[in-house]
C-alpha cells in the first residue's frame, strides 16, 4: 500500500516560493501567514497545508515520512522574505542563533531585507563557522553598520573563503562610501588589524 499523499489540487506546491507565499496570503490572509511562518521558524506545528505552501514539494516529502530536520524552520524564515510584520522581528533575531546554519543564514538575509537593527549580532555572525553565514552577515552589516564596524569587516578580507572575502570587500566599500572615509583611512584600518605595515602618513 502506498504512503504517498495527494495534496489538494489548489495547493501550488510546484510554484516558486514567492508565488506559493502569495497564494497562501490570498488563502489565509496576511497576518495568518506571518503567524504561521513564525510558528514554523519556532519549530511549532503550523498545519500540513501551510507547510506545503511554505516548503512546496520538499514539504510533501516530509509529510510522507522524510526527516524534517531544520527544513520547516528554514521555510518559516524564508517566507518572511515575502510577507512581513513587526511581530516576526524578535523571532528572526532569535533565529540568528539557530543550530542549523541554513536557518542562521536565512535570518541574516531577512535582517538585511527588513532593516532590523541588530548590528552586534551581525558582528558575531561574521565569525560563524559556515562561510555562507559569514557572507550573509557581512552583507547585512554593510547596510546598517557604522565606521566602528569597519575593523570587523576588514578582518574578513583575509577569510579563507573566496565568497566571504568578496562580501567583505563589498561591505567595506559600502561603509567607506557612506561615512566618507578616504581610501587611506579604510586601508589604514585594514592594516592596523591585519599586518604590521603602516602608511608613511601614519
Amino acid at each position: 500500500m502506498s504512503n504517498k499523499l495527494e495534496p489538494h489540487p489548489d495547493l501550488p506546491i510546484d510554484l516558486p516560493t514567492a508565488e506559493r507565499i502569495h497564494a497562501a496570503v490570498a488563502h489565509y490572509g496576511e497576518q495568518a501567514v506571518i503567524d504561521n511562518s513564525v510558528a514554523l521558524l519556532r519549530a511549532k506545528n503550523a498545519g500540513k497545508d501551510f507547510l506545503l505552501y511554505a516548503g512546496g514539494r520538499h514539504a510533501l516529502g516530509i509529510l510522507e515520512g522524510a526527516p524534517a530536520l531544520y527544513w520547516p524552520e528554514l521555510w518559516g524564515a524564508r517566507a518572511l522574505l515575502y510577507v512581513w510584520g513587526e511581530t516576526a522581528a524578535p523571532y528572526i533575531v532569535v533565529g540568528m542563533n539557530n543550530q542549523a546554519w541554513r536557518v542562521r543564514e536565512m535570518c541574516a538575509k531577512v535582517v538585511l531585507l527588513r532593516g532590523l537593527e541588530v548590528a552586534p549580532k551581525l558582528v558575531r555572525l561574521t565569525t560563524d563557522e559556515v562561510p555562507r553565514v559569514r557572507a550573509a552577515a557581512l552583507h547585512a552589516l554593510a547596510a546598517q553598520g557604522t565606521a566602528d564596524h569597519l575593523a570587523t569587516i576588514v578582518q574578513r578580507l583575509r577569510d579563507p573563503d573566496k565568497e566571504v572575502r568578496r562580501a567583505a570587500q563589498q561591505a567595506r566599500d559600502v561603509l567607506n562610501a557612506r561615512w566618507n572615509l578616504t581610501v587611506e583611512q579604510g586601508q589604514g584600518t585594514e592594516q592596523t588589524h591585519g599586518t604590521r605595515h603602516t602608511h608613511p602618513s601614519e
